[in-house]
């Protein structure tokens, strides 16, 4: 399955600024498989090293970090020649081994040739412990997020579609009316699926929702057991709690994160590590509220007034247990739930292309749900789950702070009018 990582990857190895990569991301997004496959396609060995798997590679490291020392042994140890420019080497899990992560200075000083790439679920829960010593600015760093919209319409064969899509939201034009509704249909089916990539190459070759769920409730039982086996004794019931909690206020109609939600007389004193300790992980990401619309945006933003919204819509579903058919024909015993659930997807989306997401309330109570900067303008986009775009809220928002132009998603085709530009919910990987 194609990823969008893997021009980044291309354009790291051929830089002549290249340091040790750092890749992170949730469990289960496809860090190990992008990276293995890179390696495969571009290099002419791989070797490979997993420090959950192998606890011996741990005591290597404790004896010595320098790279001469290592690279006799990590080849000896992989079984192959490690050798400059022409192999590349992997650590998996890396997490798990502080040294290993000091060493990537030394490799960066000492023996820049080597390309080394490192991947660990959950390294920004550990480098944020104290006891870790991190390289700072000898490393370059990526995140890998589950695969977005387009990545899951190419899984699906549909290339051809996608194209036609970037054309048509590029020229503010509609799409044929029978590829919208199968565009739409498509995205539906991604809202099910999600974007995890067992998922979706499961999904791509049996249209089995039974099967994606099981596999699905597997992911969401292993974030289950990093809360425990990666968390502070004391914090692990908390986490727990936040993370079930926050589908409950996806539910509401103002999705704003309240603590007092998660139990009776909840503080954020309480659960504010739970809640940094979600996003470290990279299961869950906050958006703030923003006082005032100039840039940049992250001076001007609410520290007490946020939203979270989970790393996956798949997985969102079915933490929720949301029957298939349900989400397909968007039945009306879910209304409650479609609005956290779209502006969840669109998030992702607009997470996967690099914006950071903020959303903006008057003292009036009108809401959009997210501002984000796009080719250096501060652009307002209003969500909508259905076809019904009329957008109260959005129009206060033009009137007070006047954009060059804004965004309204919605299940209606693409347009331009009253600058306000339509697109469909399925081609929010175009923003």
């Amino acid at each position: 399955m194609y990823r969008k990582i893997m021009s980044f990857l291309e354009a790291w190895k051929d830089s002549a600024h290249r340091k040790p990569l750092i890749l992170q991301g949730a469990r289960q997004v496809g860090k190990t498989y992008s990276i293995l496959e890179f390696g495969r396609i571009h290099y002419e060995n791989v070797a490979y090293f997993n420090f959950e798997t192998n606890p011996r590679l741990n005591e290597t490291f404790d004896e010595n970090i320098c790279p001469d020392y290592l690279i006799p042994i990590l080849s000896h140890m992989a079984g192959q020649t490690i050798v400059r420019e022409r192999t590349l080497i992997v650590f998996d899990e890396v997490q798990l081994c502080e040294r290993a992560l000091t060493a990537l200075k030394y490799f960066c000083e000492d023996a820049p040739d080597y390309h080394i790439i490192v991947a660990g679920s959950l390294l920004g829960v550990a480098v944020n412990r104290a006891k870790f010593s991190f390289p700072v600015g000898k490393v370059d760093m990526k995140t890998l997020y589950p695969m977005d919209m387009e990545e899951f319409m190419l899984a699906m064969g549909e290339k051809a579609l996608v194209e036609q899509i970037k054309e048509c939201f590029a020229a503010d034009m509609p799409l044929p009316s029978a590829l919208h509704d199968a565009a739409m249909t498509l995205y539906r089916q991604y809202l099910i699926v999600g974007g995890m990539p067992e998922c979706v190459m499961l999904f791509a070759e049996t249209r089995d929702y039974i099967l994606i769920r099981h596999t699905q409730d597997t992911i969401l039982a292993s974030y289950l057991n990093d809360m425990s086996k990666y968390n502070h004794l004391n914090e692990i019931k908390k986490t727990r709690l936040a993370y079930d909690n926050i589908t409950v206020q996806l539910s509401k109609k103002n999705t704003r994160f309240q603590y007092k939600l998660i139990k009776k007389g909840a503080r954020a004193s309480e659960f504010e590590n739970a809640i940094e300790w979600l996003c470290l992980s990279g299961i869950v990401s906050q958006v703030y509220k923003v006082e005032q619309i100039k840039k940049p945006l992250e001076n001007y933003r609410d520290i007490d007034t946020f939203k979270i919204y989970v790393s996956d819509p798949g997985l969102l579903c079915a933490k929720k247990a949301l029957a298939a058919n349900d989400i397909l024909y968007m039945v009306d015993e879910i209304n409650d739930f479609k609005g956290g659930m779209v502006e969840n997807y669109v998030n992702v989306q607009l997470t996967i292309n690099g914006y950071d997401t903020y959303y903006w309330m008057s003292e009036r109570g009108a809401e959009v749900d997210f501002i984000i900067q796009r080719d250096g303008r501060l652009i307002p986009i209003e969500v909508k789950s259905a076809d019904n775009t009329r957008a109260k809220s959005l129009r206060v928002y033009m009137e007070t702070y006047k954009p060059d132009y804004a965004i309204k998603l919605s299940a209606k085709n693409f347009g331009f009018e009253d600058g306000k530009k339509t697109v469909p919910l399925y081609a929010a990987f175009c923003i």
